[in-house]
């Protein structure tokens, strides 16, 4: 491996640990800083991604009170194919387990970044069926207290 690319995975290895240290130390800031300002969030949920980040902060602010017990549990690294314009990105997944209302979650969450370091695209994938719509019921009803989207 060259010297650049073992400087780049360091730089996308480093964006991932600190992503993680934000999310267990509920600090939006740090995870505001991460983020690109047109960044793309690909829910399990809904169909199409939340866009922009102070939608997808709004969205996190949520998420981080909505899940218990939320811990990362593992992480890989490489490379995937973005799903705005298909172009190939460097990559992270962050394995987790969290609960919500009783149900105990099993999910990763994909990071594909810049070459800055910072996260282009979140995409977030859960399992079982029923913790998920106990998660997507918790996060519409703190999206619509929040005022981020209408009531249905």
């Amino acid at each position: 491996m060259t010297d650049a690319a073992t400087g780049d995975a360091e730089l996308f290895r480093s964006t991932a640990d600190r992503f993680r240290t934000a999310v267990h130390e509920r600090d939006l800031d740090a995870i505001d800083a991460l983020f690109t300002d047109d960044i793309r969030f690909y829910s399990p949920v809904k169909f199409t991604p939340f866009e922009g980040k102070p939608m997808v902060l709004g969205l996190f602010g949520v998420l981080l009170r909505t899940f218990e017990d939320f811990r990362y549990v593992g992480a890989y690294e490489g490379e995937s194919q973005t799903s705005a314009d298909g172009t190939v990105l460097p990559s992270a997944v962050l394995v987790f387990r969290a609960t919500v209302d009783g149900k105990e979650i099993h999910g990763i969450d994909l990071l594909n970044f810049e070459p800055d370091g910072r996260v282009k695209e979140f995409t977030v994938m859960v399992r079982p069926l029923s913790a998920l719509k106990a998660l997507s019921d918790a996060v519409l009803r703190g999206l619509v207290a929040d005022g981020l989207v209408p009531a249905p």
